[in-house]
This record gives structure tokens, sequence and C-alpha cells, in this order.
């Protein structure tokens, strides 16, 4: 990983530490894992994951941490993981159904939240999760309609101007052959 893509990735924990933090007030209604979505959709996995775990330490620096800071690495880990893995093996997907799957990340977050609490907090499951269900479509509702006010900006800024420092699935095929011919 170059010094560019590193340095493009600091102002992507950035914007998310702002935006977190901006909308603090507001229950479930954030811009983070929008911009994780996109730019892991663009960037890669790995570069989603970097951007969960640097927006999460960041941001729980000011809004505090806790047994919760574990859980929003991993579950945001995990839409990184596959949102990068959805970029690499589908080359165009229509904004539509990538809003859609904005949404359905919102309530696996707060699904993964559930579990936790469960398990660390000895909560009983159904009732703690039907409990928060309200906030976990606050969540959704809210990655649906950031996602589509984002994703046309930072694909445009993250396929033209970053497009040297992306591996787009044609340069990971193209890599695959050319190191199977070295065999």
């Amino acid at each position: 990983m170059g010094t560019r893509k590193i340095a493009l990735l600091a102002v992507l924990i950035a914007l998310c530490v702002v935006g977190r933090i901006v909308f603090a007030s507001v229950p479930n209604i954030q811009p983070v894992t929008a911009i994780i979505i996109i730019c892991a959709f663009w960037m890669g996995p790995v570069s989603g994951v970097i951007l969960a775990v640097g927006t999460t330490f960041a941001t729980n620096l000011v809004l505090g941490t806790g047994m919760w800071t574990f859980t929003q690495i991993f579950a945001w880990s995990v839409i990184g993981l596959l949102s990068g893995a959805i970029g690499i093996w589908f080359k165009r997907i229509p904004i539509f159904i990538l809003s859609i799957y904005a949404g359905l990340c919102g309530l696996f977050f707060g699904l993964v939240f559930s579990i936790q609490n469960m398990i660390v907090g000895g909560f009983p499951f159904l009732p703690y999760y039907l409990a928060g269900l309200p906030f976990d479509i606050n969540h959704a509702i809210g990655n649906v309609v950031f996602f589509i006010i984002l994703y046309p900006i930072l694909s445009k800024l993250l396929n033209e101007r970053a497009s040297f420092m992306i591996k787009r699935k044609e340069s990971i095929a193209e890599y695959q052959m050319s190191s199977s011919h070295k065999k």
C-alpha cells in the first residue's frame, strides 16, 4: 500500500469522523456505514477494514469508548470486507440495489450489537433486539439516504482521481492471469 493510498484513507477516515460527530445527537443516523460501503466497493476489502478500524478508534476518542468499540470494529469491518468483495466480483451494480444493500447493512449492524449484548450483558436476545429495532431501522434509512447522496460524489472521486491506486476487477483479473503465466 503506497503513501498516496494511505493519505486517501486518512482523508476518508477524517470524513467519517466529522460525519459521525456532526450527527451524534441523532440516534443511529450517521454517514460512516455508507462511506465504508462506497470506499470498500471501489478500493477493496482491506481498505474497507482499515477505514472501519480507523474511524471507530478516532470517533470513539471523542464520543467515548467501551465494550461497544470492538463490536463496532467487527460490524463495520464485516461490512467493509463484504462491500469490497462485491466491488471485486461485480463490475456494475445499479445504485438502487446498492442502496438496499446499504439499508440491510444498517440492520446487520444492529443485529451484531444485539448478539453482543446477549453474550456480554446476559440480555434475552429477542426482547432486546425488538426493542432496538426502531433504532436499527433509523440506521438503515440513514444509510440509504447517505448512500444515495454520497455514492455519486465519492464514486467519481475514487474512480477518476484515485484510479492510479485502486485495483478493480479488471486489474485483479489481469494480475491473476499474468501471475499464472509465470508459474
